[in-house]
């Protein structure tokens, strides 16, 4: 089964906790709040699966790497995302070489991104990532340029069919290496997931989907979305969402039943 965590702020998080299988943290939050710190410490403490995030969805670059590799040593998450460069193979690819060259032994698993702004950049990239040795894991975004070329009513619609297409494409191919695993990052739309159910390479997801949803009070229908609210969950980390609570519990049971 796919391990999911869902992004919450710190008004639910161990309700969220809960019921997922394991916990995602952005590393820029580290130096913003020291209670959202405190809890990933907890996590880690208590032996629960965490992912450290190098936050770059969030600012649209990856955190400074010094600062990056400061955390990890402090935090000693399960894994890591080594700092990448949105929709830019080679940058990533040189990105990610630099990093370990310059923090070889940090502790954790390490998480290699695909990056690419075509399919043939981000076959390259993945490429790349597959047969480096360090690589432990290897994780794919929900958007890349080339997945608005695709069809769909809406620019959810399109991310959604195109990383289905892409990823049974590259496993056609032969590309994906089915004995690493794999990481999907983010979603468009919650029934994304039912395409994924017997892919057993892929070990882990995360999304704040069913939490924004939850908390602008849309429940999830049998077929999932058919559109996207356009909140980034950092934004709402201290907001206390309990009120909400029943909403985000829905979407997340019936998100978790979309991947299994």
């Amino acid at each position: 089964m796919i391990k999911i965590a869902h992004e919450a702020p710190l008004s639910i998080f161990d309700k969220v906790q809960q019921i997922t299988d394991y916990d995602y943290f952005l590393v820029h939050l580290f130096e913003e709040n020291e209670e959202y710190l405190k809890k990933a410490h907890e996590c880690v403490a208590n032996g629960r699966e965490t992912i450290l995030d190098n936050s770059i969805f969030e600012l649209g670059t990856a955190w400074n790497a010094e600062r990056f590799a400061h955390w990890v040593k402090a935090m000693k998450p399960t894994w890591y995302i080594v700092p990448d460069v949105l929709d830019y193979a080679q940058p990533t690819i040189d990105s990610f070489n630099s990093f370990m060259d310059s923090y070889p032994d940090l502790p954790g698993k390490v998480i290699g991104v695909a990056q690419g702004s075509s399919y043939d950049e981000l076959v390259s990239c993945y490429e790349y990532m597959k047969n480096d040795d360090r690589v432990d894991k290897i994780a794919l975004s929900f958007n890349h340029p080339f997945f608005q070329e695709y069809d769909g009513d809406n620019k959810y619609i399109k991310m959604m069919n195109a990383r289905q297409d892409t990823l049974a494409k590259m496993l056609a191919e032969d590309v994906i290496d089915t004995s690493k695993k794999h990481h999907l990052l983010g979603c468009g739309l919650p029934q994304e997931f039912k395409a994924y159910v017997k892919y057993d390479w892929i070990d882990s997801l995360d999304t704040s989907n069913p939490v924004v949803h939850g908390i602008k009070d849309i429940f999830y229908d049998s077929n999932g979305l058919m559109n996207k609210a356009s909140v980034k969950l950092y934004t709402m980390i201290d907001e206390d969402v309990n009120d909400a609570w029943g909403t985000i519990e829905y979407n997340i049971k019936s998100f978790k039943s979309m991947c299994r």
